[in-house]
This record gives structure tokens, sequence and C-alpha cells, in this order.
């Protein structure tokens, strides 16, 4: 490999964040012209039920002239997320005592029949 294309290929600057079994890893990385874009990769450990494990990996590259765009798409899903369930985590892996809410069933304290509109929400590990 000729040393530009290894200098393509290293990071400038990176973070990593480790959420469970999931680690994202931002990554400032050089154009050929040597300007900077941006990876942000999810990586994902499955365990096989022979004990082996194998990572599944997710890439977004995101260049200088989509950043303000992109920054505040977030910023705007992070603040409705926020406003609408708090920053409480809600899910049967973070709370054992978590109740899934099938079919919009209400507590069985409310008289109201459940909705038949309401969408279930499927988890795509599940599948």
């Amino acid at each position: 490999m000729r040393e530009h294309d290894m200098l393509d290929k290293e990071e400038i600057y990176s973070k990593v964040l480790r959420a469970g079994r999931r680690t994202y890893f931002f990554d400032v990385r050089a154009t050929k012209a040597d300007d900077y874009y941006i990876t942000i990769t999810e990586s994902k450990k499955f365990t096989e039920e022979d004990g082996s494990f194998h990572f599944k990996k997710h890439k977004i590259y995101l260049y200088k002239e989509d950043f303000a765009a992109f920054a505040e798409i977030l910023e705007d899903m992070t603040a409705y997320v926020l406003n609408h369930k708090g920053e409480e985590v809600i899910s049967e892996r973070h709370q054992k005592d978590f109740k899934k809410d099938y079919y919009g069933e209400k507590p069985e304290t409310d008289t109201e029949t459940p909705s038949t509109s309401s969408f279930t929400d499927i988890d795509f590990d599940d599948i």
C-alpha cells in the first residue's frame, strides 16, 4: 500500500462511546485532497450459542457541507425525545420490573378500552 493510501485511512482525531453491547466510534479522517470529514461507526457485539462472538458494524460518513444541517436535526431530535420522555431509560433491558405495553393496553385501573390503532414497537434483534 502506498504511503498516501495509508495516511488516507488514519484517523486524525477519535473518540469512543461504549454503551452496553454497542460501541460508537467518532473519527475525523482526511480525504485525498486533505480535507476533513467525520465517520460515525456503530459496532454491536453478538454472541453465538457456542460462546463465539462477532461484531456488526454500520458506518455513516458526514462531510463538512452537511455538518450544520446534521447538527441542527440531531439537536432537534434529541430535544424532542428528552422533552417528551425525559432522561429516564424505560426498557426491559434497563429495568427488571419493566412491563411491555402490548396493543396499547391501559393499566387495570383504567376503564377505557385498548386502542386498536396503537403501534407495537418491534426490536429487530428479536426477529
